[in-house]
């Protein structure tokens, strides 16, 4: 697993108060992760989330899972919890509006130390938002100890991939996209093992490369003046997130970053 001290909870807090998390929900939707809707009803399917059931979202950002949850799934209610304000604010309006206000929980909160029950939970979720958590073992123990015996835990994260990241390649990427750690499907493997839990299955999405070209496009075809806009029209930062986003996608390619799939069951 590869680390990076530098960035800490409030580097994430500051992507996603300010324009960074904004430009990421409007080259992805408000559903910020690979594939979207695919994605979202892919891992739900794989990990039998079922109607009536209650989760919890782990870094449930602007609370795009959740409703999707309750909308597609007909989960009975689900909690969310996130450490950045401003996002959650925007989960609070959006499950209002959409009527969801009654079937949602949110809670500012570190998603190592929720402060939630233990054993509440039919199962927990992430999507594409753990690579922002520092403490993997934590946020992972923590998940076992919100859920049930018996229940699920099943997201979706940004891997390294089977090729490998140099360290001056993770140390690039990581400083970029602001993720403390970055974790392997085999990371995630032994981390859930040592649990106790057991392994439904850990693959690779065969996702992450195309979606990885599909926002550069999207940048450099469509909303160059939006993102422009979003830093101030600062070439100079628009050009250099442009050659990071390269960077990113060179690395997609090469088998060196992939979208991960964990599905689990809790002891």
């Amino acid at each position: 697993m590869h680390h990076c001290s530098s960035i800490t909870l409030d580097t994430v807090r500051s992507v996603y108060d300010g324009a960074e998390g904004d430009l990421w929900e409007m080259l992805m939707g408000q559903q910020i992760h690979v594939g979207g809707l695919v994605s979202s009803l892919d891992l739900a399917e794989q990990a039998q989330i079922a109607a009536g059931s209650r989760g919890v979202d782990l870094c449930c950002c602007n609370g795009a899972g959740m409703r999707f949850l309750l909308r597609c799934r007909q989960v009975a209610h689900m909690t969310g919890v996130d450490a950045t304000a401003t996002v959650l604010e925007r989960a609070r309006s959006r499950n209002q509006a959409e009527g969801h206000g009654d079937q949602t929980t949110l809670v500012e909160a570190d998603v190592c130390a929720t402060g939630l029950a233990a054993d509440a939970y039919d199962f927990a979720w992430g999507e594409d938002a753990w690579c922002y958590v520092a403490d993997k073992p934590g946020l992972i123990a923590e998940a076992v100890r919100l859920v049930r015996p018996g229940g699920t835990i099943a997201f979706t994260d940004w891997l390294e991939g089977p090729a490998g990241l140099s360290d001056d390649e993770a140390a690039r990427f990581m400083a970029f996209m602001k993720f403390p750690s970055l974790a392997s499907l085999d990371d995630y493997r032994d981390l859930l093992e040592a649990q106790g839990c057991r392994i439904v299955s850990a693959a690779d999405t065969g996702r992450y490369a195309a979606h990885i070209d599909l926002y550069l496009n999207m940048v450099g075809m469509q909303l160059t003046s939006d993102v422009q806009r979003m830093v101030g029209y600062n070439m100079d930062i628009f050009n250099a997130m442009a050659g990071a986003m390269q960077d990113m996608q060179a690395l997609a390619h090469a088998g060196k970053l992939i979208q991960g799939r964990i599905i689990a069951t809790v002891p």
